[in-house]
């Protein structure tokens, strides 16, 4: 073996947070595993950091530099990790890292979703790997398997709870009986939510990793502008009840799907999950993906969805991957969009639906919410009504209807006399 055969493959590290640091301290206690396993030793040669002062136990700070474009950007280095997050500087560094020959690992998801062309393009073009497996669900293997193992099938739909700090909250306020203010603190002392929990909460998480999800399944370029988008701070305890009543849950889950016309159906919003259903079951911070596929049929994943450790473990898969197509001098799968499927109008996405609404206790009202549903095409599965004196609960599911028919006749409802303020909306999966 030549001089050049045997020496380091040299790696550079961008962040050291949670998981950045967990990489680190994981390179440097597998080193003889990992070198086993790839055929050359790695060497950890630079880690970049936004604060040099702060203590990290275990870290040599000889390695830490609070200039990261001069570390991606070095020609030495082989393989860089980007966990910075976010769009800038994270897109200018990978592109500098990609220019100067470098095979990047990435957990960046919204950068993914925003602007992934771009960085596949300069990958393809450079001649280099871009893996981001921990980009979508922490530790699951789910962007291998529809890269490459499902690549010879049709896949039809990819449904998943994507997000663990919102399947936290929820399964607190199903199990527990917590609000969902309560609950959003419980997770922020876990340490599963951040001191600004938007972009959990309010779906932009999960929305990003359904654009990459979509992506994969259906070989087409899907950006988070294209996901239809609602979060779970509208959940309340009323909804959860309902969900329970009709032995159902409630979670966040990504939808896409292929519609019939073959475009791509795209959605995150908060669904009741009938129990029998294997994503109802899914506790605490925990992610699952469950895939529909014309051959192999339905498919399941489930794992831990965040944490050092956990990420940490997709982001070194990656990392053993890419080194060994360096040892070997190949390259892993690029992107794939040959399809250039277009994206379903929100409105023209269908689901069913639970509706639930306040009425007048009297003879005719029923007939009448039943009579809006008919005339705006959409029928009804299912009508339960509780009396509270004077007035009534009545909740509504509906079979598959297009969402902007549902909203029409919401809409109309909304305008009855004999309907109260306060109609609200689920959709439902499963039961």
């Amino acid at each position: 073996m030549t001089r050049s055969e045997s020496a380091p493959l040299k790696v550079a590290l961008l962040g050291c947070g949670v998981v950045g640091s967990q990489v680190a301290r994981q390179l440097i206690e597998q080193a003889e595993d990992l070198r086993a396993r790839i055929g050359r030793p790695l060497e950890l040669v630079g880690i970049a950091v936004r604060r040099l002062e702060i203590e990290r136990p275990g870290i040599d700070r000889a390695l830490l530099t609070d200039d990261a474009f001069a570390l991606a950007s070095r020609p030495d280095v082989d393989l860089v990790i980007e966990l910075l997050g976010g769009i800038e500087p994270a897109r200018s560094l990978i592109l500098a890292a990609i220019a100067a020959g470098s095979s990047v690992i990435t957990a960046n998801k919204a950068l993914l979703a925003e602007d992934g062309a771009t960085i596949y393009s300069a990958a393809e073009d450079a001649g280099v790997d871009l893996y981001y497996e921990a980009a979508v669900a922490g530790a699951i293997p789910i962007v291998r398997p529809l890269r490459e193992s499902l690549v010879g099938d049709e896949v039809t739909a990819v449904v998943g709870i994507v997000n663990g700090t919102t399947n936290f909250i929820l399964d607190q306020m199903h199990t527990e009986g917590t609000d969902f203010s309560t609950a959003l603190v419980q997770a922020q002392q876990l340490g599963l939510a951040e001191a600004d929990p938007t972009a959990d909460v309010e779906g932009f998480d999960a929305a990003s990793k359904a654009a990459i999800l979509a992506s994969l399944a259906f070989h087409t370029r899907v950006r988070l502008s294209d996901v239809d988008r609602e979060g779970i701070t509208g959940v309340t305890a009323a909804d959860i009840a309902a969900a329970k009543e009709r032995g159902c849950v409630i979670k966040l889950l990504a939808r896409c799907s292929l519609s019939a016309d073959g475009s791509i159906a795209l959605g995150v919003h908060p669904t009741m999950v009938a129990k029998a259903h294997p994503l109802a079951s899914i506790p605490g911070a925990y992610n699952a993906i469950f895939i529909e596929s014309r051959n192999a049929g339905q498919l399941m994943f489930m794992g831990p969805g965040a944490g050092g450790s956990p990420t940490a473990s997709a982001v070194l898969g990656d990392l053993v991957t890419a080194a060994r197509n360096r040892v070997r001098g190949g390259l892993g799968p690029g992107e794939s969009h040959y399809s250039e499927r277009g994206i379903t109008p929100a409105g023209e996405i269908s689901s069913r639906y639970y509706v639930s609404m306040t009425v007048h206790d009297e003879p005719g009202v029923l007939a009448a919410v039943a009579t809006s549903f008919a005339e705006h095409g959409v029928s009804l599965q299912a009508v339960r009504q509780e009396s509270q004196g004077a007035e009534a609960r009545l909740g509504v599911t509906t079979h598959l209807a297009k969402h902007h028919q549902v909203i029409e006749a919401i809409a109309e409802l909304d305008r009855m006399p004999e309907v109260h303020a306060g109609i609200s909306l689920m959709r439902v999966e499963g039961a």
